[in-house]
C-alpha cells in the first residue's frame, strides 16, 4: 500500500494509540532489535510511558541529566505510527552539545527508505521553531548515510564530525537555521 508522505502528521503521544504503538514497537523487535529497547517501556506499561513522555515535554519528573523534551509520533491517515521524534528544548548537557542535538528521531524499520524520515524531520523542525529554537542541531552517526541524507535534504549544514563521548562512534553534527 502506497502512503502519501505529504499527508503524514506529527502528534503528541496519546493512549489512544496503544495498538499502533505495539505494532511500531514489534517492528523494531523483529527488524532492529538493537533499538527496540528504547521503546520497551511503552510495551511494558503503555499508559505510564505516555504519561512519562508528556511529563518530559513539560519538564516534570525528569531523570538526572535530562532536559525538557517534546515527543511526537509520525502517523498516517490510518493512524499507523511510522516514526518517533524528540525535540529537546535546550542543549544543557555535555552529551546533547556533543552528539545528541535538539532533534532525535527513529523511523520504524518497515517504513525506512520511503521518504518518511525526511518528512518527519521537516515537520519536526517546525515543532522546534514553535518552541523558540531557531538554530537547530541535528546529528547522525557518521556512517549512517540515510540519516545524513535526511538531515541534508532539510537544509542541514555540516559543522563537523566529532567522537562520541564514549569514543565508540564518529558523529556528524549539523545545524539547520529556520
Amino acid at each position: 500500500m502506497h502512503i502519501d508522505i505529504s499527508k503524514l502528521s506529527l502528534i503528541s503521544p496519546s493512549t489512544d494509540f496503544h495498538s499502533a504503538f505495539q505494532q511500531f514497537y514489534f517492528d523494531f523487535v523483529h527488524n532492529d532489535p538493537s533499538n527496540a529497547d528504547f521503546y520497551s517501556a511503552g510495551n511494558e506499561d503503555f499508559t505510564g510511558y505516555v504519561g512519562q513522555l508528556i511529563n518530559e515535554s513539560k519538564g516534570k519528573n525528569l531523570l538526572p541529566g535530562y532536559v525538557p523534551c517534546s515527543h511526537f509520533w509520525l502517523i498516517d491517515g490510518r493512524k499507523e505510527i511510522h516514526g518517533a521524534l524528540r525535540v529537546r528544548h535546550n542543549l544543557n548537557s555535555k552529551w546533547l552539545q556533543n552528539e545528541g542535538g535538539h532533534i532525535g528521531y527513529d523511523i520504524k524499520p518497515s517504513s525506512r527508505r520511503k521518504g518518511f524520515g525526511s518528512q518527519m524531520l521537516r515537520l519536526g523542525l517546525y515543532k522546534a521553531q514553535s518552541l523558540g529554537i531557531d538554530s537547530i542541531m541535528v546529528t547522525a552517526d557518521d556512517d549512517n548515510v540515510g540519516s545524513r541524507k535526511v538531515i541534508e535534504a532539510n537544509g542541514g549544514r555540516l559543522e563537523n564530525i566529532v567522537k562520541s563521548l564514549d569514543g565508540d562512534v564518529q558523529v556528524a553534527r549539523y545545524w539547520i537555521d529556520m
